[in-house]
């Protein structure tokens, strides 16, 4: 296996209804490319995961915790382990970029789609 790969040949796993993801795997960390419908909400949820992020492009409201914000392209977020938060995202949709340490093992889990899915970027 290469060390190097282009994001548009790992195929994506469907992780909620809309929301698609292309994993970056390490053997501490998850990198995550997530691009996500217009509209969708992630539900609330919470994993023993640490979880950073920004938005490349579109537009998502976070709420995590008892703290709401709407993020544009450059926000970014810090998620602590088992912190609830769910996601609202903009018209346009989103792409985002996000790391979880340790790995998410249940979205790795995940069988990855055919790779005809819509890719990033769009």
């Amino acid at each position: 296996m290469t060390a190097m790969r282009d994001l548009t040949a790992i195929p994506p796993r469907q992780i909620w209804d809309g929301v698609l993801a292309r994993l970056v795997e390490g053997t501490g960390l998850t990198l995550a490319v997530v691009e996500i419908e217009p509209g969708r909400r992630v539900p609330e949820h919470t994993h023993p995961n640490e979880q950073l992020g920004f938005v490349i492009q579109g537009s998502v409201t976070f709420t995590i915790g008892s703290e709401t914000r709407t993020l544009g392209p450059g926000g970014s977020w810090q998620i602590s382990p088992n912190i609830p938060h769910h996601v609202d995202v903009g018209p346009n949709g989103a792409i985002v970029a996000e790391a979880y340490a340790p790995p998410r093992t249940d979205w790795t889990n995940l069988n990855p789609l055919d790779t005809a899915v819509p890719r990033w970027p769009r």
